[in-house]
């Protein structure tokens, strides 16, 4: 992080992500990696294109990522390398309140991961990593009605 960041700012942060961020990991196959899967961790804030002053100014606070300029008019700071993603997840967890789960979660496949020895440790991460589906919308899941 580029500097020293109040509880208040911190607060809108995770207020951010919770509102308009996604947190997410993909198993990418590909057949260079021991397993033949790449783990692919994010943290991404989404913006439009004509805010881009006010959200780089809230993408400077983090310090962390870098931005991209979709083709639709949204702008992305992504959030990709380990390290960042903890160091971004202790400082607002505390704050975090609709994406709570998906934060834990993120956090334990983080710490399962460091540890993957074998091909029973990597199915167990790969367990942990499917449950993002549940928690998470996808365009690729079908809509389905839920009556109380």
């Amino acid at each position: 992080m580029s500097q020293k960041i109040s509880s208040t700012q911190k607060a809108y942060l995770a207020g951010f992500l919770d509102g308009d961020g996604s947190i997410y990991v993909q198993l990418k196959p590909n057949s260079s990696y021991r397993y033949k899967f790449q783990v692919a961790p994010y943290i991404v804030l989404f913006q439009s294109l004509k805010d881009k002053p006010k959200f780089l100014k809230i993408c400077s606070l983090i310090g962390l990522g870098y931005i991209r300029e979709r083709s639709d008019g949204i702008l992305e700071y992504i959030i990709g390398k380990t390290d960042n993603i903890k160091k971004f997840l202790a400082m607002i967890f505390p704050y975090i309140i609709l994406k709570k789960e998906q934060a834990s979660l993120m956090i334990e496949i983080l710490e399962v991961k460091e540890k993957v020895k074998n091909k029973k440790d990597f199915t167990e991460l790969m367990k942990l990593i499917d449950r993002f589906r549940k928690l998470n919308y996808s365009k690729k899941r079908k809509n389905r009605i839920v009556t109380p």
